[in-house]
């Protein structure tokens, strides 16, 4: 009897720490920092696909939207931010709120389907914002962008998606190499970094976007492999993002692998250990 009840008392003491172990995991990811793993291309070369970085919950403050969605297809589970902290939807409005700037690379809830995307905050509450010729110009002046040669990368099957990339130089065969064009972009605030283009699409020439009070415009570094402000808010399009949808900045890559997974560690890419979002 003495070691039945030693052995029950040793399962619970293994189900009470590791329940421990979860609670203390959700108050780090909802309150410090959430891992992001980079599923598309649409901020190369800024972010690869296989890239993994934690997300800064601290430089905007807090919304509904700092609670973590719990989404595992192949288990049935979908629990969603507004599920858990529904009760801290504030009208847009954060608490210990702070202001982004321009240039950050953020990660956001989608207005619509509430998943989580990634993007360069390009307009502030208040821009008018328009993109002609693929050149970006905030309240009709032109954001500076300097060409800097091009971008190179094999065509091969990336990510857990198994999607090519597009190619400036199409067509390409696999296994062959992949040419974008690559400019310096210099935001009114100095901030730089590069962007790539492949030809002229549907969002390189469009109308102004009025960013609303309250809201901002983001676009992806990949620009013309990026699904974001310059496409309207529907359940494909972003649109504007509310502020309280911001879920933190990406300031540093931890590692990056170019296999399938993340795990995959065979397949991490040496020269991004601890880089720097820029």
């Amino acid at each position: 009897m003495a070691d039945k009840a030693k052995q029950d008392s040793g399962i619970v003491e293994t189900i009470k720490t590791i329940v421990y172990a979860l609670l203390i995991a959700g108050v780090f990811r909802t309150l410090f920092f959430q891992p992001f793993w980079i599923p598309s291309g649409s901020m190369k070369d800024t972010l690869l696909i296989g890239d993994f970085l934690f997300v800064n919950k601290m430089t905007y403050g807090y919304s509904y939207a700092s609670c973590p969605s719990i989404r595992m297809q192949r288990f049935g589970v979908n629990i969603d931010a507004k599920d858990i902290c529904g009760w801290l939807d504030r009208d847009n409005k954060r608490f210990w709120g702070g202001e982004p700037e321009r240039g950050d690379v953020v990660v956001f809830r989608h207005p619509v389907t509430g998943q989580d995307y990634i993007k360069r905050l390009i307009g502030l509450p208040g821009d008018k914002v328009q993109i002609k010729a693929s050149v970006p110009y905030i309240n009709g002046v032109p954001v500076q962008q300097m060409p800097d040669g091009v971008f190179e990368e094999p065509k091969e099957l990336q990510g857990p998606e198994r999607r090519p990339p597009s190619c400036e130089n199409d067509p390409v065969g696999l296994g062959g190499i992949c040419v974008k064009s690559r400019k310096i972009e210099t935001l009114p605030n100095g901030k730089s970094y590069g962007v790539l283009n492949i030809g002229t699409t549907a969002v390189d020439n469009t109308g102004v976007y009025s960013v609303p009070e309250g809201h901002f415009f983001f676009m992806g570094d990949n620009r013309d492999n990026s699904v974001d402000s310059r496409v309207g808010q529907n359940r494909r399009g972003v649109g504007f993002v509310p502020y309280e949808n911001l879920i933190g900045r990406a300031d540093r890559i931890m590692f990056s692998s170019a296999g399938r997974s993340m795990f995959y560690f065979w397949t991490w890419r040496g020269d991004r250990f601890f880089k720097a979002v820029e």
